[in-house]
């Protein structure tokens, strides 16, 4: 239709039908094609011509003068510049729309003269002014706002208006700018100056820049506070452009979607979260770009927090039409980087055409996606707003992973950060359990330890497969290959980070030349595996060989021809940046040797050249030089002007000499002056050629990444092990946790001694040993000693050797933890409130096979009031959960429960009073503790010792009062007993010892008042 449109247009011009043309420009401002970075040309009037075409409009306006229309127009275009309807390109200077106000209307009826063509007009003439009813008001348009800016700021805004919400880099010269808002948005942010240069429509423009060499550190920071930045470089030839350079958005910067070594944390996974729900269901998919690996999960939507807490994502991604309170009050307590985009883009319908083309399949029952439909529509919208922040395909993301709730010991977000696996209560990364462990030798290593810690397999064949790995890499009594693993892996880089680049085309050139040196070093870890593997079967021939160590070495076995083009293509020690040349090797490419050979032998060929001259002339002082202003040379003295060839052509004239070129040296001038330019050109292109020659090995390096990373983590288990006098755990298929002499790994290197305890739950005996009520002083390591239990657990299900003397298993599902006080004053919680919402999660989701520990539950509310719920969730946890439950409380009354239950135990953490003072043993024993030592770890603790001596006092009162089973009192009811808070009488002595003035005494009187003061001691 449009292009019979055009020949329509054609033939109106062709027969003169069109009696005038606007030349002048119209007022509604300057239209540009989106799309297009050609400044549009002038255009005919809209009433004439209503099309947007600009090629067949200049070939109109070159024909003969028969084509030409009689007149032009100049007056202004008031009907106002349209917008195609369905095109999203901006209108370019249109024909006047007197007759059809709406731009992109269709021409006038056949037979209908436009009304500027009623009459001629003489060219420069002003169009005839419409009729009223013709021009309606109109607001004033985007375009025409737009037009109001210099020509950058206009392409400025245009690219701006793309990304809102973003701030932009926008590259000019050596630097990248920021403008308007966001200028003091940076300038704010990263404490760079605000600047105003310059007007563009009237107005200063205030305006920020960096230094495009270091704007990786500016970025950096700008991530970690949860901006995205967008990246808007040149892309045209400054030399060559006519108005603004063309600029185009090359990437988009996020904190999910980082791959750049410079933004990137070394030893922690940048995770990409989105978030769907379907009919109550909670659909996860979340990313981690720098690694390629893609997953999906769907669980119930209470569990949400407890996943927010072990991805631990950087950036999450939710519909425009999900609304949560409770979910806006989590992402706002973690300080996460949230996104909204369309609801459209989470069709879970089109997502599977979307994600199967990713991965090139027909459909995805191949990754066990059947009955998914929430997580595919997360991943969907994942997946396409990746490719936007890259700006090209995510080719290294070949693989969506299924992950099921079974799959792991799960843990909610409470559980987490009680036991401090990564971080502390208070949010440092040490001391924890990570910061202990993580001796790794690469960064992959310590990125999967980090995985590992917070994922521990349910699998017990899989986690058996990982111990048996460790034992072997420790072998016999440490001799195990482990020390000459963890030596090799030392100096192999990220390759999985680097793979990912490689994949994206931004690699640089040290990551290829450090892949290429790690790939070549791989062998050597896997001849000593093998070296060691040859020595254990001939000192024991019923020795055997870890069936996970034999997998890991032969998949990270590197591919010769990978190695050998990583060797033939670059140099040694190639250059940071491509920019600067000095990459590709010598003798890699002819082309490139031989523009090398021209930079590097220039001197020598001008020594040639002025020999031969000197020869053929007969000229002895005959010289051939160079200098910036006038290139290359021949200088001859006037006294031989008359030697002077034919061929010399005279290049510049001296006062004694004039100097010469010749067609060999204009020619080799050429070649020498453009060869460092070319050089860099080639060498670019070469690279470039490089890394499209790489991408078929991704998947080999993937899979190289994982094994040495893999790798790693276990020789780092065999070396902690021996270390930290560590033991390998067992598993059985009976009910029961059994540790003898568990001790807290991170707590036994804070203290000197650390005093290791025993732990039995379980039994396939009647009397089941299910709840061990722990009972003793504050700070006497009561919650210690939970805390190992599930510490030691946890490793255990990791695949890592536990700090203890044994240490055994059977079947755990999950690991609840209500220790400690909070609050959460923005959701509306109160510290009590948290505490039973915590205890509600785990009497609603434990199992029998769930470990569950209880602290101090009920402590938050009245005495009664809080022992009445203490005695009623230990007894849910003894009859309905019959789960493995340390509960440690203050509240005496509930040892009873011991003699109620046979599945419940009391122990106590021992402790000695010796004058007032305290001295925690730290031992576990049997039976309830006597007393809670509450006031003398308030002495410890610095409390004043008149408030000690008052408490000691209403200590009393009320144990007295508690023996006579009085009832609990109502806030309401009469007052309590009035207790006496004023300090206590001073001892008789002290008082005459306050009254005593030494110097007004004789020595006689000083000795009877010494004696005076004995006898009253002794009274007392």
């Amino acid at each position: 239709m449009q292009f019979l449109r055009h020949m329509a247009a054609l033939q109106l011009l062709g027969m003169g039908h069109l009696e005038a043309l606007h030349a002048g420009p119209c007022e509604a401002g300057i239209g540009q094609r989106r799309g297009c970075r050609e400044r549009a040309p002038k255009f005919v009037c809209g009433a004439c011509l209503p099309l947007r075409g600009r090629t067949f409009l200049r070939k109109a306006l070159l024909r003969p003068a028969r084509w030409r229309p009689k007149a032009l127009h100049e007056g202004p275009r008031e009907a106002g510049i349209g917008q195609r309807r369905g095109c999203r390109e901006q209108a370019p200077k249109f024909f006047c729309g007197a007759l059809h106000p709406a731009a992109g209307s269709h021409l006038p009826p056949e037979g209908t003269a436009p009304p500027c063509a009623v009459a001629p007009f003489r060219v420069g003439a002003p169009c005839p002014a419409p009729q009223k009813t013709h021009t309606p008001p109109r607001p004033t348009t985007e375009v025409e706002e737009l037009t109001k800016h210099t020509p950058m700021m206009q392409q400025y805004l245009r690219i701006k208006a793309q990304h809102p919400g973003m701030l932009m880099f926008y590259r000019m010269g050596d630097f990248y700018e920021l403008f308007f808002e966001d200028a003091e948005k940076a300038a704010r942010l990263l404490d760079i100056t605000l600047t105003r240069r310059g007007t563009s429509a009237g107005e200063p423009i205030r305006m920020a820049g960096v230094p495009y060499h270091s704007a990786e550190q500016y970025l950096s920071k700008l991530v970690r506070l949860g901006e995205s930045v967008v990246i808007c470089e040149q892309t045209g030839d400054p030399a060559t452009a006519k108005g603004p350079v063309e600029r185009e958005v090359t990437r988009i910067i996020t904190p999910g979607t980082l791959t750049d070594a410079a933004l990137l944390e070394e030893k922690r996974e940048s995770v990409l979260l989105a978030v769907f729900v379907h009919e109550s269901t909670l659909g996860l998919a979340w990313l981690n770009l720098a690694a390629g690996q893609f997953n999906v999960m769907e669980t119930s939507l209470p569990n949400l927090a407890a996943e927010l807490e072990r991805l631990k994502p950087a950036e999450i991604l939710l519909p425009d039409s999900l609304d949560s309170a409770a979910l806006n009050n989590m992402v706002a307590q973690r300080k996460l980087c949230l996104k909204r985009l369309p609801a459209w883009q989470f069709d879970a319908e089109a997502a599977v055409s979307n994600l199967s083309r990713q991965f090139g399949t027909h459909d995805l029952s191949g990754f066990g996606c059947d009955g998914l439909y929430s997580s595919l529509g997360a991943a969907s919208a994942l997946l396409d707003y990746a490719r936007l922040t890259q700006g090209t395909g995510i080719a290294h993301v070949k693989v969506l992973r299924v992950e099921r709730e079974g799959s792991y010991l799960r843990m909610d977000a409470a559980t987490r950060r009680n036991l401090e696996i990564s971080e502390t209560i208070l949010g440092d990364t040490s001391p924890t359990l990570l910061s202990l462990l993580d001796s790794c030798s690469t960064n992959m290593g310590s990125r999967l330890l980090r995985h590992w810690l917070h994922h521990p397999l349910r699998n017990t064949a899989l986690v058996q497969d990982r111990l048996e790995g460790v034992s072997y890499l420790i072998g016999d009594a440490g001799t195990g290959p482990y020390l000459s693993v963890r030596d090799c892996l030392k100096r192999v880089v990220d390759i999985e980070r680097i793979t990912t680049r490689i994949a994206l085309k931004t690699a640089r050139p040290r990551d290829l030349s450090g892949l290429r040196d790690s790939l070549k070093r791989l062998p050597q870890a896997i001849q000593a595996i093998t070296a060691a593997a040859a020595a254990a079967a001939i000192a024991t021939p019923d020795g055997y060989t870890s069936r996970l160590i034999v997998a890991l070495t032969q998949s990270m076995t590197p591919d010769a021809a990978l190695v050998a083009l990583l060797e033939e293509s670059l140099r040694e020690e190639p250059e940071a940046a491509l920019r600067t040349g000095g990459v590709i090797a010598d003798g890699y490419d002819a082309d490139l040797d031989e523009l090398r050979a021209i930079q590097n032998n220039c001197g020598e060929f001008l020594l040639q050249l002025e020999a031969r001259e000197k020869a053929r002339t007969g000229i002895a002082n005959l010289k051939v030089e160079y200098n910036r202003l006038h290139g290359f040379y021949i200088e001859v003295t006037h006294t031989h002007s008359e030697k002077i060839p034919e061929d010399y052509r005279r290049r510049q004239t001296l006062k004694n000499a004039e100097r010469y070129i010749t067609p060999e040296l204009k020619a080799f001038e050429e070649k020498a002056l453009s060869a460092q330019d070319r050089a860099l050109a080639r060498e670019k292109w070469l690279y470039d050629e490089l890394l499209d020659m790489l991408l078929p090995y991704i998947g080999h390096l993937q899979e190289i990444a994982q094994s040495v990373a893999e790798l790693d983590v276990l020789a780092t288990f065999a070396e902690r092990a021996l270390a930290l006098d560590y033991v390998m755990p067992a598993f059985s298929d009976e009910a029961t946790i059994d540790i003898e002499a568990g001790r807290h790994p991170v707590v036994e290197k804070q203290v000197e001694n650390f005093m290791a305890n025993d732990l039995r739950l379980g039994g396939n005996s009647s009397a089941r040993r299910q709840m061990l009520i722990i009972t003793g002083p504050n700070m006497g390591g009561k919650s210690t000693y939970m805390r190992q239990a599930a510490l030691i657990a946890l490793l255990a299900h990791c695949g890592s050797f536990v700090p203890a003397k044994s240490a055994r298993f059977g079947p755990l599902d999950q690991i609840f933890t209500r220790i400690g006080a909070s609050d959460d004053l923005a959701g509306g919680r109160s510290t009590f409130m948290m505490e039973m919402t915590e205890a509600a999660n785990i009497l609603h989701n434990a199992t029998p096979q769930s470990l569950v520990l209880m602290d101090e539950v009920g402590r938050g509310t009245s005495t009664f009031d809080g022992l009445a719920l203490a005695f009623a969730i230990s007894r849910y946890l003894l009859e309905k959960n019959r789960s493995y439950t340390l509960f440690a409380t203050h509240y005496f009354e509930l040892t009873r429960l011991a003699e109620e239950f046979a599945q419940a135990a009391n122990v106590h953490l021992r402790a000695v009073e010796h004058r007032h003072h305290i001295v925690f043993l730290h031992a576990v024993n049997d039976g309830p503790a006597s007393q809670s030592y509450g006031l003398q770890v308030a002495a410890l603790a610095g409390v004043p010792e008149p408030v000690i001596k008052t408490a000691r006092k209403y200590l009393v009162k009320l144990e007295q009062e508690t023996a006579g089973a009085r009832s609990q009192r109502d806030l309401f009811s009469d007052p309590l007993p009035t207790v006496d808070a004023s300090p206590p009488e001073e001892h008789p002595v002290l008082v005459s010892l306050r009254a005593i003035v030494p110097d007004e005494l004789s020595p006689r009187q000083a000795l009877e008042e010494l004696y005076a003061l004995k006898k009253a001691a002794e009274k007392e």
